[in-house]
């Protein structure tokens, strides 16, 4: 059983899953920050105020800025660093992090510059050992209540799958293991610009039916391209697909859904990012998408409108109209 346990990271994701394991029987837990004041707050308060309001942090859970005490002794590290300062963190970290320790990763992006997954970066940075993505329906709130939630934990060492699946699992967290690594990040990483999306279609307040059609065609758009992308079609149905897809579009915790439902309402992105603690993935990763459909001719009509939307100043009203308008064609 692993029982030193660092995590790299303090949004809402990573606190959650300090309350989590802090719990579990014989696990210490450290969590590391990289911003310093913020760290000491957490630390201070033992909440951490900003993105996780509410949840009270073990003592147990040791709190820091200090990357070498953090990484010092571990035998798991999970990372929740937003995608794109995944890179540069890891970097200011590679010193401290011990060779070959394993990683659990909580990442769902795509890094805009080189169009990596999240594992890829951090095999890149980090270099060999079991890198495993854990993702599906899990808004951090929910998990740090307890409330009973289910999610998968993908990637392609069975061994350290098993071992992390046990570290994981609770009777109110539910843990399946996956050896498609690639489906599992993209479904991750693609629900959330299709939660951009749907929230639009409820700042537009277009209701039920254009929302639930919008949500079933992004798995298509979704699926087809993960199998684009060496991943498995079952996945985009599962738990880290269309689990975690529903939980984003329909939840009010989920940020994406609400930076679209701001833009369906008439804010601008600039307003919407400037006013909100936490990262909204799927902004970066409509980019990242967007670029790769293009480059190799993947049609991705929902990511484009959005994309439209995100960085060129569509009115979401003409990108849903758009989509409307489409050459009507089989399904």
């Amino acid at each position: 059983m692993l029982q030193q346990i660092t995590i790299l990271g303090s949004g809402s994701m990573s606190t959650a899953c300090a309350v989590l394991l802090a719990a579990q029987p014989g696990v210490r837990v450290t969590l590391w920050g990289r911003d310093a004041a913020h760290t000491a707050e957490i630390a201070r308060t033992r909440e951490n105020s900003r993105l996780l309001p509410g949840i009270r942090l073990p003592e147990s859970v040791v709190i820091t800025n200090d990357a070498e005490a953090a990484c010092r002794g571990a035998e798991v590290y999970i990372v929740g660093i937003p995608t794109q300062y995944l890179r540069s963190a890891l970097e200011t970290l590679s010193p401290c992090i011990q060779s070959h320790v394993p990683v659990v990763s909580l990442v769902k992006g795509i890094e805009n510059e080189t169009l990596l997954r999240p594992s890829e970066i951090l095999a890149q940075v980090l270099g060999p050992r079991p890198i495993v993505a854990l993702s599906g329906p899990s808004h951090a709130e929910e998990v740090a209540h307890r409330m009973p939630c289910s999610v998968v934990l993908a990637g392609h060492e069975p061994a350290f799958l098993k071992q992390a699946q046990r570290l994981f699992a609770t009777d109110r967290f539910r843990v399946y293991t996956n050896s498609d690594l690639a489906g599992v990040e993209l479904g991750g990483a693609l629900k959330n610009v299709i939660a951009i999306a749907a929230g639009i279609c409820d700042g537009l307040g277009y209701g039920d039916n254009a929302k639930s059609a919008l949500v079933t065609r992004g798995v298509v758009e979704m699926t087809r391209f993960g199998v684009m992308h060496t991943a498995q079609e079952k996945t985009f149905s599962g738990l880290a697909g269309l689990g975690d897809l529903m939980t984003t579009c329909f939840s009010p915790h989920g940020r994406n859904r609400s930076v679209g439902k701001r833009l369906g309402a008439g804010e601008s992105l600039s307003q919407i990012l400037s006013s909100m603690a936490a990262v909204a993935e799927g902004v970066n990763t409509a980019r990242s998408v967007h670029d790769i459909a293009l480059r190799i001719g993947i049609d991705m009509p929902i990511t484009e409108q959005v994309y439209r939307v995100l960085f060129e100043n569509l009115p979401p009203r003409e990108a849903t109209d758009a989509l409307m308008r489409r050459p009507v064609r089989d399904e």
